[in-house]
């Protein structure tokens, strides 16, 4: 299958557009897209990018998502696929046969994925797959211990990243780790540190959160609920670095709090 930064780069010149003009109609950074084009970013762009790009580009609708959605797509999960497709073959449905065989027609796993009949297979088969509980936490590229900046890899289907950490007693399979960039939380919490968040424990006030704002941009820091001088809700944001000052926010501009349960350091270093 040719890669989304070769199809990209040649609808982009197929119109006549520069980098510098794509940025402008997406609003994604022309570094991005460069390394997005020469194929330098380990996953596909978000679904919200993919989308504007198919719209900029006049793709058809769903075209890049729908290859990004593929490419996500773990290989030991694509096999297990494949295996479920070649031992089940019941009439009228999509079959998997050896190139050899003559008189019946070969599917490929990647047609059979974009057709939808693959997933449609997987649906009905569901109550035949044994199910395996995990306590492994994927590990989603890191968060900012400074200010907001853009983080866009919460966009991986949930529960795939490329790494994991084990949490024992964590029962949340919304839970996500990220490392720590930065030194505004220190002491506590050093640039390197793997953080793991938990969507689904109560934050309280004082408690240490990964914060998503409305826009998409993220941070790490103390949460705790204030209200300004109209009455309005509002979030202060503080730093357990004390060179850094504190931020207040309305509390309408975040868009979600998940709070610090575990964290992983290293200690061979000083």
């Amino acid at each position: 299958m040719e890669g989304l930064g070769i199809q990209l780069r040649r609808q982009r010149r197929r119109l006549g557009l520069t980098l510098d003009e794509l940025a402008g109609r997406t609003g994604i950074s022309k570094p991005y897209l460069s390394l997005i084009e020469t194929g330098r970013v380990p996953n596909p762009p978000s679904d919200e990018k993919l989308r504007k790009l198919e719209q900029s580009l006049a793709f058809v609708p769903g075209q890049l998502l729908t290859q990004a959605h593929l490419q996500r797509t773990p290989r030991d999960v694509r096999a297990v696929l494949q295996k479920l497709l070649a031992q089940q073959k019941p009439e009228g449905e999509v079959r998997v046969v050896e190139p050899k065989k003559s008189g019946a027609e070969s599917v490929n796993l990647d047609d059979a994925y974009l057709s939808g009949a693959l997933q449609e297979f997987v649906d009905r088969s569901a109550g035949n797959i044994e199910h395996v509980t995990t306590n492994a936490v994927p590990i989603i590229n890191k968060v900012s211990a400074g200010y907001p900046r853009d983080f866009t890899d919460l966009s991986y289907p949930r529960g795939v990243a490329d790494d994991y950490v084990s949490c024992p007693d964590l029962h949340d399979d919304q839970a996500f780790g990220a490392r720590v960039h930065g030194d505004s939380m220190c002491p506590k919490y050093r640039a390197g540190d793997i953080v793991v968040f938990s969507p689904g424990t109560t934050v309280r006030n004082g408690d240490d959160c990964f914060v998503r704002f409305g826009d998409g941009q993220t941070t790490f820091k103390r949460v705790f609920f204030e209200s300004d001088e109209g009455g309005n809700s509002v979030l202060r944001l503080q730093p357990r670095n004390e060179k850094y000052p504190p931020r207040t926010v309305e509390a309408q501009e975040v868009s979600g709090l998940y709070r610090a349960v575990f964290k992983y350091q290293r200690v061979d270093e000083d």
